[in-house]
């Protein structure tokens, strides 16, 4: 296993790579399985590379990190990050194309696609064979969405987003690229390219320990404050309320902070 693969990950075609294939890889005969399936459906060198990070020893990588290394690794227009047990059903290499130019005429700002996602609250987008329930298509697609399920997930490279630094583990790791996505202004996307993932999930103690993290990070990141510029006390809120409240007490606070005894910075120049 070891040596063939390499062989992909060190040689890819100088130019003209349209997809990487990017996996973690704890599990070599599902990974060979996934390996065919896509080979199957058109994702052939030179035009695709095939790279992974080694998880099938003692030394793991989690997702976060692991994904990262493989993103500065890769030479595809298209990254596709997916699970070791994915594998392509009927629509191919041509169908991906498609849906893809499609979001490009749709959406040019999208970077991130999948296969399953969240709409809103209580709302999924699915388009999805899984333990779950055979060839399911949920929703009018293709539909943004605000995360995406992490077995599937394409990313444009050009956009230059990466994996949070400060989270680790196996989960949640699609809302967090959504996330980062759409903090610089880019969309997330399910689309209409049918694949089979044959893991339905588990919701074990390291899940929610992820999702503990996950909420406490993100609800910090994303906290109301006040932003201290070298030119400007700027409040930032993302309630309609507090944005109004901030615009009215920013000038006001702004003098008085600037009077404070540890200010510094702001005396003006003589006259």
């Amino acid at each position: 296993m070891d040596h063939r693969k390499a062989a992909r990950c060190e040689t890819p075609a100088a130019t003209g790579v349209r997809y990487t294939i990017a996996t973690l890889v704890n599990n070599v005969v599902h990974y060979e399985d996934m390996l065919a399936s896509f080979e199957a459906g058109g994702f052939t060198e030179p035009h695709c590379e095939f790279i992974y990070v080694d998880n099938t020893g003692a030394e793991q990588t989690c997702a976060y990190r692991g994904l990262n290394k493989l993103l500065n690794e890769a030479k595809g227009r298209y990254v596709i990050f997916c699970h070791q047990d994915v594998r392509i059903v009927d629509d191919a290499i041509g169908e991906l194309d498609a849906r893809l130019a499609e979001l490009d005429e749709q959406d040019p700002a999208w970077a991130l696609a999948g296969n399953a996602g969240g709409i809103a609250a209580g709302r999924l987008a699915l388009r999805i064979t899984d333990p779950h329930g055979d060839d399911r298509r949920i929703g009018d697609l293709p539909a943004r969405v605000m995360s995406l399920d992490e077995n599937f997930i394409v990313m444009k490279r050009d956009v230059r987003i990466g994996f949070s630094r400060d989270l680790t583990g196996y989960h949640f790791y699609g809302a967090d690229i959504c996330l980062i996505a759409d903090i610089q202004g880019y969309s997330a996307w399910v689309i209409d390219f049918h694949l089979e993932h044959l893991s339905g999930g588990l919701k074990g103690a390291s899940f929610f320990e992820a999702e503990s993290a996950f909420r406490a990070k993100w609800a910090n990141a994303l906290r109301a404050r006040w932003l201290q510029t070298t030119c400007s006390l700027v409040n930032l809120s993302g309630d309609a309320v507090g944005q109004l409240i901030g615009r009215v007490a920013e000038t006001p606070l702004a003098r008085i902070t600037r009077r404070l005894p540890g200010a510094g910075g702001w005396i003006k120049r003589p006259a």
